[in-house]
């Protein structure tokens, strides 16, 4: 009743007054605790003082038990010295900046005069970015970041110095984004260290940075990306109003900021790309498309994002547009043949055998005696071991992976069928269709969910549920979007970007810059 009530503040002072009554307890002795919530004043909302010894007891309980956080005092040199204090957080800095560039030229300054923060910023400290500030909250989080705060007597403002030294991941090429031929590095968790990539492969003065934070507690740096005069100004404004809306605790990967801001959440199918890849960024931006930076995760995010891309690599761009076009025409086929094929298989021998040769349909027939179980739940039950064959491979470490495939791809399956727990049919078409699945590893989540969808359909209504499913397929794609701009663009006949669509053409007919116009569409 108490939470319910719109003063709940009365309720519990009328409520005190009762148990007061009862048990003769001094309620009112709780009251100033009450009064800032049970607290009393936040060191955060204090601000510094022209007093040192005040400004660093602020600090130390602030971070009262962390013994990560160093407090250094020290004095100048000269007639008149300075009493000075650095407060900076263990392994997040540099110390040979510390100790070079700060400690040293100030213990060795001969003050003769008075002097502000500003003439020690100016003709002391030797620190290539640096800032006053007033504000304890933001001091508390670029101290946590690596910077250095700088403190001295008589002043009630601080110096935020760029001392950052951690250590972070080199630069590698991604994992998932291998290639035969192109740039093999990959973005790593450093944001910094990523905008410099982006930087070398755009060099132009169009080229925008905006900068933000994301997470009540992780304070997490986040960054837009995009080419002025090229990219959409409609996307650009609908990503800012998506991302001044994410209220979350803590940003620890670039996905949870992908959530917040998708279109259709409740699709399996992604309408915000993702990449480890510096030249697939810088070529998302000369389209005119936006790319957001996550501090501490290495893939950037894109948008508008559309389903042709995920049957594009990166390497179709470096290599001959004859064999470009080939692979991309191998990766559609496959999206098809990965979600198509089981079901397929099991309308025909469910429904349609009469549809099959002869000589087929006796071989299946043959190898299907003595199965106990209907093509239905043989399917699935195939499909099942097969990604948990899978995801054991991507869990295990590498050197067991060839292991893992070995018992459990040839001794178990062929163990299984020899048993007659399974047909050899059932297996082939089950392989086939997993194999054609890993060729997408973009398209993972939505290839499974289709596949098994029309498993259902087709075991229910024979082929004409594998149509039926087919069909709701392309138009629930018909109906997505992404900040505007529909995911069926480059796919549907006569729309924009046909010639690096099903196809990458020559270079002389691609039209690479500002392709991407989004369209009036109502904001879900």
């Amino acid at each position: 009743m108490i939470l319910q009530s719109k003063k709940p503040w009365k309720e519990f002072l009328s409520m005190a007054f009762s148990i007061s009554r009862v048990f003769s307890f001094p309620f009112w002795v709780i009251l100033p605790s009450m009064k800032h919530g049970g607290k009393g004043e936040e060191p955060m909302e204090k601000s510094l003082t022209s007093s040192l010894e005040k400004n660093i007891k602020l600090f130390q309980e602030i971070f009262q038990g962390d013994s990560t956080i160093i407090c250094r005092r020290f004095v100048s040199a000269g007639t008149l010295p300075l009493e000075c204090c650095i407060f900076y957080c263990d392994g997040m800095v540099n110390n040979q900046i510390i100790n070079e560039n700060i400690l040293r030229p100030v213990t060795l300054w001969d003050r003769n005069q008075e002097s502000t923060l500003e003439d020690t910023l100016k003709t002391v400290l030797q620190i290539n970015e640096a800032k006053q500030s007033q504000d304890v909250s933001s001091m508390v989080r670029d101290m946590l970041y690596g910077d250095t705060l700088f403190l001295c007597q008589g002043s009630d403002r601080a110096l935020i110095l760029n001392t950052k030294g951690f250590s972070m991941r080199s630069i590698a090429e991604p994992q998932s984004e291998q290639v035969l031929r192109g740039p093999r590095e990959g973005f790593t968790e450093g944001i910094l260290m990523n905008i410099s990539m982006i930087r070398r492969k755009i060099r132009s003065p169009h080229l925008k940075f905006e900068f933000s934070q994301v997470g009540e507690e992780t304070k997490t740096t986040l960054c837009i990306c995009y080419v002025e005069g090229v990219v959409e100004p409609r996307v650009l404004e609908r990503l800012r109003s998506r991302l001044s809306k994410v209220k979350i605790d803590g940003v620890l990967d670039s996905n949870y900021v992908q959530e917040f801001i998708r279109d259709s959440p409740r699709s399996p199918f992604k309408t915000v790309g993702g990449t480890e890849k510096p030249d697939v960024v810088a070529a998302c931006l000369l389209e005119g498309r936006v790319a957001v930076l996550v501090d501490g995760s290495p893939v950037v995010l894109t948008m508008p994002y559309i389903f042709m891309e995920q049957f594009q690599s990166g390497e179709d761009y470096y290599v001959c547009w004859h064999f470009a076009a080939i692979s991309r025409l191998i990766r559609l086929a496959g999206f098809l043949f990965a979600i198509s094929v089981v079901p397929a298989y099991i309308a025909l021998i469910t429904y349609h055998r009469e549809m099959l040769p002869a000589p087929l349909l006796f071989s299946i027939s043959a190898a299907r005696e003595g199965v106990p179980f209907p093509t239905l739940l043989e399917g699935i039950g195939l499909l099942i071991a097969f990604e948990i064959l899978r995801e054991a491979g991507e869990r295990t470490p590498a050197g067991f992976g060839q292991t893992l495939s070995i018992v459990g791809g040839l001794v178990l399956g062929q163990a299984a069928v020899e048993a007659r727990f399974i047909s050899a049919p059932m297996v082939i078409v089950v392989a086939f269709s997993g194999i054609t699945g890993l060729m997408l590893p973009r398209l993972k989540g939505p290839v499974i969910w289709c596949r098994l969808g029309l498993i259902f359909l087709s075991a229910w209504l024979g082929l004409y549920g594998l149509f039926v499913g087919l069909l709701w397929l392309l138009l629930h794609l018909s109906t997505l979007h992404s900040f505007g701009v529909p995911v069926l663009r480059d796919a549907a006949p006569g729309g924009r970007g046909q010639e690096d669509s099903y196809f990458r053409t020559p270079w002389q007919k691609m039209r690479r810059a500002g392709r991407f116009i989004a369209e009036e569409t109502n904001e879900e």
